[in-house]
């Protein structure tokens, strides 16, 4: 299953950027990363379907990282092709998206910067896939 996150804003060369290639460089599945403008721009086309759409929201649920792994690996396993992640701009996503969206994610409560949000997306990402990978995961049990 591809992983590909979709994120408002360019990152450009930051401590931002730097985490978010330490990351991606870890992941194993396929994955990839477009940049839109804060504004505007036109959302890429899934590259297969079935796909699943989540939206980082800070209505969405709260999940561990290993209930994040096991919907990821349940998804595989029902054949999702793609799984989009989209990382709304300052002020998130409009209704419409919301509504459209199979599912919302938050990480926590408080407000996160949208590029912190995608290197912390992209390091749960890596540790989802590692988890389904039978890597010990410190936090089990």
């Amino acid at each position: 299953m591809k992983l590909h996150v979709i994120a408002r804003g360019k990152i450009g060369r930051s401590p931002e950027a730097d985490l978010v290639d330490r990351y991606a460089k870890r992941i194993t599945w396929p994955f990839k990363i477009s940049e839109l403008p804060d504004v505007g721009g036109t959302l890429p086309a899934p590259s297969a379907t079935p796909f699943r759409e989540v939206l980082l929201d800070e209505r969405g649920r709260q999940l561990t990282s290993e209930e994040f792994a096991t919907l990821l690996g349940r998804w595989r396993d029902e054949g999702v092709r793609e799984t989009r992640f989209l990382i709304g701009a300052a002020d998130g996503h409009g209704n419409a998206m919301r509504d459209k969206a199979d599912l919302l994610i938050a990480f926590g409560n408080m407000t996160w910067p949208h590029m912190l949000a995608r290197a912390m997306l992209v390091e749960q990402l890596w540790r989802a896939t590692s988890i389904l990978a039978g890597h010990p995961y410190h936090r089990s049990g």
